[in-house]
């Protein structure tokens, strides 16, 4: 497996864009309203210079898109054997080219598009030998980044779950029973986590898709939906790190137990 993001730059962008386009390929916005992430199924109608423009998918229920002129979002693309990600901003805003459906939203063509190996969005359990903890706040506002993964979200709850497998785009945490009432689906958190022993934590925001007990009924299974990672440089970074997490847990999940241990202690050494 590979953590690498590869990047398209100058009039590369353009030229996906137009793939796109053509190809029909659905595309995922992530941007923030109220506070709050949100995403949308979204296809690509159109590139001209220097912008492009992009309408709710048409085979999902219209609902409104609520972003302002100038605005940051992220992108999201799932093409051949990769995932392209991007930031842009809002250059305008067009009316609905058919009744009962959502707008358009003109949006900038970006300077760069990065490109995550498609494998690293497929789940890898935490290996054996590991308990990662994960911390869990709820009603958090903003993405956190590098920068701030030391801080919680203010004004915010938190609750303790363990981490029981981890992707690129999502994650599956384990709660007690006892505080899986505090959980519900569509509710946004923000997640932290150590990947290793003495690692930098990892934080980010996510959507709870679906919450499941577990067979003896003692605990509950978040299903996760990370978000908003595509639409800052900070974002991409955390999501870059996410790349390296989902390769290290592959290779330890490959080898024995005593081999885990000799892997965790290596990447121990290598940060100290």
């Amino acid at each position: 497996m590979s953590s690498e993001l590869l990047m398209l730059r100058g009039a590369e962008p353009r030229k996906v864009l137009q793939t796109v386009v053509e190809k029909n390929v659905a595309a995922v916005m992530s941007y923030l309203s109220r506070g709050r992430w949100h995403v949308a199924k979204v296809e690509l109608v159109d590139v001209g210079a220097g912008r492009f423009k992009v309408a709710l998918w048409p085979r999902q229920r219209p609902h409104p898109v609520n972003v302002q002129l100038g605005q940051p979002v992220g992108m999201s693309i799932k093409y051949n054997y990769g995932k392209y990600v991007f930031d842009s901003s809002v250059a305008a805003l067009e009316p609905a080219r058919q009744a009962h459906s959502g707008g358009v939203v003109v949006l900038t063509i970006p300077e760069r598009i990065e490109i995550v190996q498609r494998r690293s969005y497929f789940r890898v359990n935490v290996p054996d030998t590991l308990m990662v903890n994960a911390i869990m706040w709820v009603g958090s506002q903003v993405l956190g980044t590098e920068d701030d993964s030391e801080q919680k979200p203010p004004d915010a709850q938190s609750r303790q779950g363990r981490l029981a497998d981890i992707s690129a785009g999502g994650a599956q945490v384990v709660v007690d029973a006892s505080c899986a009432k505090d959980f519900k689906r569509g509710q946004l958190i923000r997640l932290r986590f150590t990947p290793l022993p003495y690692d930098r934590p990892l934080m980010f925001d996510a959507l709870i898709r679906n919450m499941l007990p577990t067979a003896d009924g003692s605990a509950a299974c978040l299903g996760l939906q990370i978000v908003g990672l595509e639409a800052s440089p900070e974002g991409r970074s955390v999501l870059q790190r996410l790349c390296s997490v989902v390769e290290r847990y592959y290779q330890m999940s490959q080898s024995g137990p005593r081999e885990q241990e000799v892997e965790g202690a290596r990447a121990i050494a290598r940060l100290n």
